[in-house]
């Protein structure tokens, strides 16, 4: 066991007038499981390259051990795969990393493939296994979920549970559950450490939130309460000056030595209750520092003139001589929330992309509704480039909405001046989403829309989902998200 010290962490990238991390000092230990959580743009991924020694800043960080980092940049995905090994880790022994794929259900002979011809989900296992083996190291895990369906996310997860000293940095709640120890979270306004798994950081988080919700109306009420004794006070004061000179009504002189006395204890009651109303002040304004915003969210879907919106009856689809999927039978009714599941390569994507009017080569009968309107959230992102004025114009929706819903998805104000080339992949994701919501569409057609997007806005397009109960199918491998929201599954 070790620590790794982060003191009075500061660092903003260059250009930037605001500090991602400002005087930040935390310890972790490095037997500890980390599941690092935050919304979409709060630095998780800064953090970790501050680790690696990627960026100059301010404060110190030390460590007696040596971080790597997953993905693992791979120069040469053409390579034999057991030639990208060697890259990782020169010093690996055959046995240790046979042991470490066998656990991960990868067949050996993926050894002697090239590293590009094997899946994205066996492409992460391999990375995975090869990095464990190194000794008196510290992993770090950025994101190990996107591209994993659910299958490869449960055996990866349970992977991860039987190994130590690793900081995993996902959104999916079921996952994290099963593998973490502990909880590391940037909040709004500083950085905090949990014992304990997500659900069990999130229930605390909740309590605390409730408990600061409900002193910060408390608080308003003493404020006020305060306040008005404080005006009623100065005006006794202001009475009780005016009879120094005066007099009484009976026409007798005035008391001054009362008068003095009266007032004497006055100004020191206005001075308690100024204090009490500053003391309540100070204590208000510490509360709601890290409360998240999570309004709720709309959409408008158009009512479509037929029940069914459309038919597959038998279809395959077939690309040159290899069949993705064969023999698939739905429909698409209003109100369906609709989950197409399998595994990686088994025609999730494919289908959508035929449903969404795509020349897809299949056979069998697919059938939609005339003039059926459809908003599809794809995967790639890699298009989005530019003003997000500019995009909503030549979207054809409108910028207003099109903003007020990445507000309320946690964008800041900034964001919006900047170019969406420089967005993280969670907000790229939002900008996909907060489009279609903007859409006006009998349909919607989601693939894998939470590919690296925080489990609070998560949170919130689930109670979308289940609020507005819109027609929608969608592939998905959150297995909380998909077992929250959907009526039927449609598992290839």
């Amino acid at each position: 066991m070790s620590l790794i010290q982060v003191s009075n962490l500061t660092f903003a990238y260059d250009g930037s007038y605001d500090n991602i991390f400002e005087q930040v000092s935390f310890q972790l230990d490095t037997d500890w499981k980390l599941g690092f959580t935050g919304r979409n743009g709060r630095g998780k991924t800064t953090f970790l390259n501050l680790l690696l020694g990627k960026y100059e800043y301010g404060g110190r960080i030390s460590a007696s051990v040596s971080f790597d980092y997953f993905p693992f940049p791979i120069a040469d995905k053409g390579r034999m795969t057991y030639e990208v090994i060697e890259e990782i880790y020169p010093d690996y022994v055959h046995w240790e990393l046979i042991r470490e794929l066998t656990l991960l259900k990868v067949d050996e002979t993926a050894l002697y493939r090239t590293f590009d011809s094997l899946s994205q989900g066996e492409q992460t296992k391999v990375m995975l296994a090869t990095l464990f083996l190194k000794e008196n190291r510290f992993l770090l895990i950025d994101e190990p979920t996107n591209h994993l369906d659910l299958h490869a996310r449960a055996l990866v997860s349970d992977y991860l549970r039987a190994k130590r000293g690793f900081i995993l940095v996902s959104h999916d709640r079921a996952f994290m559950d099963n593998c973490v120890d502990h909880i590391l979270s940037i909040n709004k306004t500083n950085i905090e450490i949990h014992k304990g798994n997500f659900s069990d950081w999130w229930l605390n988080k909740e309590r605390q939130d409730q408990h600061e919700l409900a002193e910060n109306e408390k608080l308003k009420k003493d404020i006020k309460r305060l306040s008005d004794a404080a005006k009623r006070t100065s005006n006794w004061s202001h009475e009780v000056e005016k009879t120094k000179n005066g007099t009484r009504n009976s026409g007798s002189k005035v008391d001054k030595g009362y008068i003095g006395h009266k007032a004497a204890k006055m100004m020191k009651r206005s001075k308690s209750i100024e204090q009490r109303q500053q003391d309540a002040i100070d204590e208000k304004s510490t509360l709601l520092s890290n409360i998240e915003s999570a309004d709720s969210l709309k959409i408008a879907q158009l009512p479509y003139h037929k029940h069914q919106l459309a038919e597959l009856a038998h279809v395959s689809i077939v690309y040159g001589d290899r069949t993705v999927c064969s023999d698939v039978s739905f429909t698409i009714e209003q109100g369906d929330r609709i989950a197409l599941s399998g595994r990686n390569g088994s025609g999730k994507s494919s289908l959508l992309k035929l449903i969404c009017g795509e020349d897809i080569t299949h056979t069998g009968t697919f059938r939609k509704g005339s003039q059926l309107r459809i908003s599809y959230v794809s995967q790639d992102t890699s298009h989005l480039q530019g003003s997000l004025t500019a995009y909503a114009a030549k979207s054809g929706i409108d910028e207003s909405l099109f903003k007020s819903i990445l507000r309320k998805l946690d964008f800041a104000r900034i964001q919006f001046e900047k170019d969406m080339s420089a967005f993280s992949g969670g907000q790229k994701k939002k900008v996909l989403i907060a489009k279609s919501l903007c859409e006006r569409a009998h349909l919607h057609i989601w693939d894998e829309p939470l590919n690296f997007i925080d489990v609070i806005s998560r949170m919130q397009i689930e109670a979308l989902l289940l609020e507005h109960a819109p027609t929608i199918l969608f592939v998905e491998h959150d297995s909380e998200f998909c077992r929250n929201i959907v009526t039927k599954v449609i598992e290839l």
